[in-house]
Parts: structure tokens; C-alpha cells; sequence
């Protein structure tokens, strides 16, 4: 155990290295954007911000596992950190969870205002768009994996959740509920890394069933760890302001299980995620990152 979060520290280490470099290519330059310079920044200041970067590591983990290079998939996973990045600004603003901080610095509406800081989530969110549809070689690919990633980030997915969570707040705990508020705010992208990096690859219809599979199972444990986090967690360790689903009687896994009952949920999903990868060659990588998700308050 300990050695595989061991191994999972260490890739998500390198891969936010390539990542980094990668968005610091492809993200407009302030110095440069004659048209829009205060936008560049903005959208810059949030998404080149010190962050975890799991969604894009699973993509590259994913392209890894099916034999693929870094490169096949890197367009595809900047565009996920893109994605993830809008939702972080977005749901900072006054108007959904009202946060001061985020990844350790003040929020995006914080140092440009709401406006700005709404439009710059907006240019991160069409950007990832534009990196997947220009970067990826191949076209059909291309237009395959915008897809995965507009089902997974919109109504279906990650927004959609979002919606359900906030109109769950305050209301009697139900586990029901709350898992499909989890699997589709949280889950859905981070099934959406792992299918998407290995789609790059080139992978088969069953591989890519299976890695949904194992990215669902990951996303609710990951979820749930956050669940954990906001009530175990400082705000210098998390890099946002803890407490809040607390004071704001938010639907929780804490709140409906307790922090061992959540503890214990987290470890099946990762049992769940690691049994969907059974018999395939090349995941080790990806069951390692699962270990390290559900341990990251322990």
C-alpha cells in the first residue's frame, strides 16, 4: 500500500510538471494579448495556480495504460484542468459558494471583481475546446474526445451536479441523492480523464467501458475524501477555506455517515475501482492513484 501512493505521488508530481508546461504554451500571454490583456491574466492567474492536477494525470495515467504516450493525450488533459478550472472560479463567486481562497491564493472574483473573474472561467471553458479540436492529430479523435468532455463537464455531468447539490443543501440526508449529486458533480469528469486519455491512445471499446468504470468508482471515492478533508482538513493543507459544508448544512458523506461510516465508504469505491481494472494489463499506475485518493486524509 504505502508503496503504491508512494508511486502515485511521484507520477502526479511529474505529470503536473508536464501539464504546467504545457498550459503555460497554450494559455494566452497578458504581455502579448493586445485585444484582451486583464483577461489573459486572469485566466492565467487561475488555471497556471499551484493545484493537484489528478484529472489531467488520470488522462495521461489512461493514454499510459493502453500503451500511449504522454504526448498522444496531453492536449486532451490540459483541456481537462481548463474545464476543472472554470468550475473552480464559478463556483468561488459570491453567487453559488461565496469562497475568499482557493489553491492556497485568493479567489479569481477576489483580485479581478465577478465580472472578470466569470468572463475568465467562460475563456478557460471554450479554450479546452479549442486545445483539443486544434492540438489532436487525428480529427475523428478529435472530435470523439470534445464530446466525452462536453457530455462529462455539462448538463449531464459536472454542471448538472453542481445544480443538484446546491438545491440538496439544507435538506433531510439522503443516500440516494447525494451519490448521484457525487457522481455526476464530481465523478463524471474524472471518469471522463481516464476513458479520454486512453481514447487518445487509441484504446478499444471494452478498455474504455472498463476505465469508465474505474473512474466513477474513483471519482465518488475522491469525493467523498473531500467530504472528509473539509472537516479533518486546515486551510493551509487544503488551499481553500474549511468548515464550510458544515456551517452551510450541506448534503455530505460526513454528515450522513460520519467520519469513520465515510472513511469505510471511500475504501469500497476504491475496492470498486481497482475490481474494474481485474485482468487488465498496464494498470498498475491508475490502481496506485486510486490507493492515494482515498488516503489523503489519513
Amino acid at each position: 500500500m504505502a508503496a503504491d501512493i508512494s508511486a502515485a505521488v511521484a507520477f502526479l508530481a511529474e505529470a503536473g510538471a508536464t501539464v504546467q508546461a504545457a498550459l503555460e504554451r497554450w494559455l494566452p500571454d497578458e504581455r502579448e494579448a493586445a485585444a484582451a490583456p486583464r483577461l489573459a491574466e486572469a485566466m492565467r492567474y487561475s488555471a497556471l495556480a499551484p493545484g493537484k492536477r489528478l484529472r489531467p494525470a488520470l488522462a495521461l495515467a489512461g493514454a499510459r495504460a493502453v500503451g500511449g504516450s504522454d504526448a498522444d493525450a496531453l492536449p486532451y488533459a490540459c483541456a481537462l484542468e481548463l474545464i476543472h478550472t472554470y468550475s473552480l472560479i464559478h463556483d468561488d463567486l459570491p453567487a453559488m459558494d461565496d469562497d475568499d481562497l482557493r489553491r492556497g491564493r485568493p479567489t479569481s472574483h477576489k483580485v479581478y471583481g465577478d465580472a472578470l473573474a466569470i468572463l475568465a472561467g467562460d475563456a478557460l471553458h471554450t479554450l479546452a475546446f479549442e486545445l483539443v479540436l486544434r492540438e489532436t492529430s487525428d480529427p475523428a479523435r478529435a472530435g470523439l474526445l470534445a464530446r466525452e468532455l462536453a457530455v462529462a463537464s455539462g448538463y449531464h455531468g459536472m454542471v448538472g451536479g453542481q445544480v443538484a447539490d446546491l438545491a440538496a443543501g439544507g435538506g433531510v440526508p439522503d443516500a440516494e441523492v447525494l451519490e448521484a449529486i457525487h457522481r455526476r458533480k464530481t465523478g463524471a469528469l474524472i471518469a471522463a480523464a481516464v476513458r479520454g486519455g486512453a481514447r487518445a491512445a487509441g484504446a478499444d471499446d471494452a478498455t474504455l467501458a472498463a476505465f469508465g468504470n474505474f473512474g466513477a468508482a474513483l471519482g465518488l471515492a475522491f469525493q467523498i475524501t473531500d467530504d472528509i478533508l473539509d472537516v479533518t482538513g486546515s486551510a493551509a493543507a487544503l488551499g481553500k477555506t474549511p468548515g464550510k459544508d458544515e456551517r452551510e448544512s450541506k448534503l455530505t458523506y460526513v454528515a450522513l455517515l460520519g467520519l469513520d461510516g465515510a472513511r469505510a465508504r471511500a475504501d469500497r469505491e476504491v475496492e470498486r475501482a481497482l475490481e474494474a481494472l481485474r485482468g487488465i494489463a498496464g494498470t498498475e499506475l491508475l490502481g496506485a492513484i486510486a490507493h492515494f485518493v482515498a488516503h489523503r486524509d489519513r
